[in-house]
């Protein structure tokens, strides 16, 4: 099978190209990049006008499955990830089983091949059902085929444990990625502030997230390895990342768009689907999160798509479940907040979507070039359009992005060669 990407204009950090080019893609692999390639194929895509990047890599995302299938499955969520772009997606550990055996694992490993859309490389959990009580084996969990280590949803506590996995996860060549909060000051609905106090709900303090968010960078410090933050939301974390960087430690750490595209008066527009962990922040953090993306502070976007079903969602603020869907709006909120703004170039933006994500996990994708696997975005980066429920490929419809117009829209995603997505089939 071949297939020729024609008039393209390619964007890829890694050989810092942004220029018309074809693609020639056999099987599952990129055979050829030129300007100009004549050649019988078996398909060919027309370009024009539309930009080619490296397939997207979400290094965090929630499917659900197992247990939770009423909100997603490992079938819808793939379906939605490949709408949104992304060619491999990384689902965190807390589901029903958690994924603290090889057995657990390597069901939901075989359960994505079934499907077989796009890469799914899922996290274990770095306790036993995420209780913070008792180590897994890494050893038999990476042999298994986790691609990183988590206990998302839930901080570990013990500040002796979360040592001792992270010293060992980095041993073995791979991480911890920390659910930063602490609990003694995390409680609450929405950011601690005056929209806390309109609302007469609960407020979160920052400081939840930054004790945290210290105290693993200080481990990777002290221990010189590896540690990883998900999603940070405050200009305190920010800077302590950016200044241990500065140092030399070993931290890596991931935003997600709505900390760059929101802040916590959003909860006055959409309410429920407003409300995540942890929650939109303030202004000067919204500005901080752009500037860390700038500079290099923080490594990756990623979506942190959070299912919920409608009935759980509509609890009200405070009972309500955190958490928004994200792969399906995630281009189009980068483009409209980062590059639009000027804050970010379109390589800039292959870099914190592709490639890097693509090093940190340690997987030769990330980059478009011969003889690699051809995962690939192809995406019309002026196409506007109206979010409506009705058009979510998602099992579940918690988006704060409904009724909005958007700019930016996916048009075909490609895995290992494959078109597992087309715009309007």
């Amino acid at each position: 099978m071949k297939t020729l990407l024609k008039n393209g204009t390619l964007i890829d950090y890694k050989t810092n190209t942004f220029a018309k080019k074809d693609i020639l893609i056999e099987e599952d692999k990129i055979q050829k990049i030129d300007n100009e390639i004549a050649e019988t194929v078996d398909k060919t895509i027309d370009c024009t006008n539309l930009y080619i990047m490296p397939g997207m890599i979400d290094m965090h995302c929630h499917l659900r499955e197992p247990g939770f299938e009423h909100k997603e499955t490992i079938e819808t969520g793939s379906k939605s990830a490949v709408c949104g772009g992304f060619t491999t997606i990384c689902p965190m550990p807390n589901t029903k089983p958690t994924p603290d055996s090889a057995i657990v694992l390597q069901k939901i490993i075989e359960e994505a091949k079934r499907v077989n859309l796009c890469n799914v490389l899922p996290y274990a959990s770095v306790s036993k059902g995420e209780k913070g009580e008792e180590l897994v084996d890494f050893e038999e969990l990476k042999k298994a085929g986790a691609i990183a280590f988590s206990d998302d949803g839930m901080p570990v506590v013990n500040s002796r444990m979360m040592r001792q996995a992270i010293l060992e996860a980095d041993r073995l060549g791979t991480f911890v990625a920390s659910h930063c909060e602490e609990k003694s000051v995390a409680a609450g609905a929405i950011h601690a502030g005056k929209v806390a106090e309109e609302l007469g709900v609960e407020g979160v303090l920052p400081e939840a997230e930054e004790i945290m968010a210290a105290r693993e960078i200080v481990i990777a410090e002290t221990n010189e390895v590896r540690a990883h933050i998900c999603h940070i939301s405050t200009k305190t974390t920010k800077n302590m990342v950016r200044d241990a960087k500065k140092r030399g430690v070993k931290i890596t750490c991931e935003t997600c768009p709505h900390y760059f595209t929101f802040t916590v008066d959003e909860v006055l527009k959409t309410g429920v689907n407003a409300k995540m962990n942890p929650p939109l922040r303030e202004e000067k953090d919204r500005q901080a999160i752009i500037e860390g993306l700038k500079e290099g502070t923080i490594d990756a976007i990623i979506t942190d798509h959070a299912p919920h079903a409608e009935d759980e969602k509509n609890k009200g603020l405070a009972s309500a479940p955190n958490g928004i869907i994200g792969f399906e709006t995630a281009l189009s909120t980068e483009i409209m907040n980062l590059i639009d703004t000027g804050d970010l170039s379109y390589l800039d933006l292959v870099r914190i979507t592709s490639y890097t994500p693509a090093q940190l996990l340690h997987i030769d994708k990330g980059t478009i070039e011969e003889g690699k696997i051809a995962d690939i975005t192809i995406f019309d980066p002026n196409e506007t359009y109206t979010y409506t429920k009705e058009m979510i490929v998602s099992k579940a419809k918690n988006s704060p992005f409904i009724g909005r117009k958007l700019k930016g829209r996916v048009q075909y995603t490609i895995v290992g060669g494959r078109v597992v997505y087309q715009k309007g089939d």
